[in-house]
């Protein structure tokens, strides 16, 4: 076991998500809590935001409006400086409600006349009945039969998000509650954007989380501060983290790493990153991280350190060492731990119509992974290349539930999301029948592929063994291009898993795309017309459409090629690498077809002209769809 008298505090940075902790701080937390390590955690994207939104924020928001003059502050601006009175009355019943210790306050809130009411409220124009000649009840037609709670929900996160509208026009242009200063950061070829927005003077939201860092600093004493920045929308305020702790501790050693850093930071030359922090290490951090402390306590040398990039003293280059070591199993990775985390304090919102995107955002779900990687690893639109991809490991059924009833008996709830890029069904059955064996009831959702070995029988398990919602790529719903893109699925075989998954009473997403290589106007209009189809026949009740981006860690984007498409050349790039433009011989223009798209699925999943003819929803003229009228039906039909 590694003694060491070193402290680790892992931050998660604003802006992740406010309903539940982002994970990874917990399995870092878990993990060297089991190896004897002090380590412990602090949420700073959940306390920016209740710092911000509360009576003292606020009022702290107000006075930064009142110093701009009258005719440069924008219609939204000018009316909560006008209504101040109504959001400081309301903000700390609706946070409450919101966190679910006062559910009394959804009445008040569903009568309409509780909340000031801004911009963002509009939105519920656009939910009216086309059958109603009077309109309705909007929350009623985009709702359904939702009661008090949600619709206060809904109405309360309209009212956050006015708030958080306040602060983009009148602080900071670049806030948001899940993408904050995310351009900043993504596939930026170059540190400077970052480099100037760091330089430029504390803001309000910069001063608020100074303040929230050294307070953690002052609690927890660390020795190394580890900051986790899963998303581009985390680069900019962990780098203001890290910016506060070198000034005020210069003595902290701060190690940067997550999903952002796996995947856009591989091809590091940036010395500048390194003012703010001290290493950067890629992929699962279990082994680097102990090598970091075995180096920060004197029994490692710095040549000996694993998957890290640092900054050579002498000539200011970065370097990337790797030590070779066999990394940590994941079934070694130990038990998730949320100890440290309010989990009281997270915000349950409703801001999403679409079902499988709710679970996102409203509840708290503990998060947990049943396998490492992805066991098909083959589809040509993924970063396969990358570690949290390509290398599959397992845990068995008995350790996962073990971690399960820890988690259970720590935080006291039951709701788990798994994390996973695909879970294996082998996995799934195994881990249900051990649910059931231990007699452990928990609801939980997560991502499949839709293979054939999700059978009827598989389906009933897993929903027996507490399983709500799956979700799961049909991607472009066209055999040829599915065959293309290597997803081992066809059309009707998704029909038939996802049809089954249903009939258990399980919740079925679709991840959808458009816009692959070579894909047609043709192939885009009998895409729909199959979605149509699988909505049509109660296949699945949620889906979203999403623009297929070419990465340089996928297929296409190493093997541009067999895809039919030209890689645009990329500029020197000294900082972060991810996207990558391509021509495509296909000459579509793909942007009008996802508006229409993306309106037809709305309409779907509120059962609104499902047995139209497709076109309907296309501006221009688009081809008739070859697809069979009756094709899912057919392929549901008894064998």
């Amino acid at each position: 076991m590694l003694k060491t008298p070193n402290r680790v505090l892992s931050f998660i940075p604003p802006m992740t998500q406010l309903n539940t902790p982002y994970p990874s701080t917990a399995y870092l937390t878990g993990f060297l809590r089991s190896r004897g390590i002090d380590a412990v955690q602090e949420d700073l994207a959940l306390a920016l935001v209740l710092k911000l939104i509360s009576s003292e924020g606020l009022a702290q928001i107000r006075d930064v409006i009142a110093t701009i003059a009258v005719h440069d502050r924008t219609a939204l601006v000018h009316g909560f400086f006008e209504h101040f009175d109504l959001y400081a009355a309301t903000i700390a019943p609706t946070i409450a409600f919101l966190q679910g210790r006062d559910s009394t306050v959804a009445h008040r809130i569903c009568g309409r006349r509780f909340l000031p009411e801004g911009p963002r409220f509009d939105s519920l124009d656009v939910y009216v009945d086309p059958n109603d000649p009077d309109g309705g009840d909007p929350l009623a037609w985009a709702f359904g039969a939702l009661g008090l709670q949600d619709r206060a929900r809904h109405l309360a996160t309209l009212y956050l998000n006015d708030i958080a509208d306040v602060v983009r026009d009148a602080i900071d242009p670049r806030f948001e509650f899940v993408r904050y200063a995310e351009s900043l950061a993504q596939a930026q070829p170059t540190f400077e954007p970052l480099a100037q927005a760091l330089a430029a003077p504390r803001n309000l939201v910069d001063e608020t989380l100074h303040a929230l860092t050294l307070a953690a600093l002052e609690k927890h004493q660390p020795n190394l501060v580890l900051l986790s920045v899963p998303f581009p929308g985390a680069v900019y305020a962990a780098l203001r983290i890290a910016q506060s702790i070198k000034a005020h501790a210069p003595g902290i050693a701060i190690g940067l790493g997550g999903g952002f850093v796996n995947t856009e930071l591989r091809e590091l030359k940036e010395p500048r990153l390194f003012d703010y922090v001290d290493y950067v290490t890629l992929d699962s951090g279990e082994k680097p991280l102990l090598a970091l402390l075995e180096h920060l306590d004197g029994r490692r040398s710095k040549q000996r350190l694993v998957r890290t990039f640092v900054r050579d003293a002498q000539t200011q280059a970065v370097r990337y060492i790797n030590f070779m070591e066999a990394d940590i199993p994941f079934e070694d990775w130990g038990t998730p731990t949320w100890d440290g985390l309010p989990l009281d304090r997270y915000l349950s919102l409703l801001d999403m119509l679409n079902p499988m995107h709710r679970l996102w955002s409203d509840g708290r779900w503990n998060k947990l992974t049943v396998a490492h990687g992805c066991y098909w690893k083959k589809c040509s639109f993924c970063d396969v290349t990358l570690d949290y991809i390509s290398r599959y490991e397992t845990a068995s059924a008995a350790t996962l539930v073990d971690r399960i009833e820890a988690i259970i008996a720590e935080t006291g709830q039951t709701g788990f999301h798994f994390v996973d890029e695909a879970a294996p069904p082998k996995m799934l059955r195994a881990l249900a029948e051990e649910l059931l064996r231990r007699n452990v009831s928990i609801s939980w959702w997560g991502n499949i592929r839709f293979e054939k070995s999700f059978t009827p029988e598989l389906c009933q398990l897993l929903a027996d063994s507490g399983c709500i919602a799956i979700s799961g790529g049909l991607e472009v719903a066209s055999d040829r291009l599915l065959k293309l893109m290597k997803k081992g699925v066809s059309v009707d075989q998704v029909a038939r898993v996802t049809h089954g998954f249903t009939e258990a009473g399980i919740l079925v997403h679709a991840y959808l795309m458009y816009g692959f290589p070579t894909q047609t106007v043709q192939d885009t209009v009998d895409a729909l017309e199959y979605v149509r189809q699988l909505f049509e026949a109660g296949c699945i009740q949620s889906g979203f459409f999403h623009r297929f981006v070419c990465t340089v860690h996928s297929p296409v984007g190493q093997h541009p090629e067999e895809y039919g498409v030209t890689l645009q050349t990329l500029p020197d790039i000294t900082f972060a690498k991810n996207d990558v433009g391509f021509s495509d011989p296909s000459g579509v223009d793909h942007s009008p077809l996802g508006e229409a798209l993306n309106k037809a699925l709305y309409n779907f999943m509120h059962g609104i002209a499902v047995d139209d003819d497709v076109r309907r929803w296309f501006s221009g003229r688009v081809p008739r769809t070859q697809v069979p009228r009756n094709f899912i039906a057919r392929a549901l039909a008894p064998r």
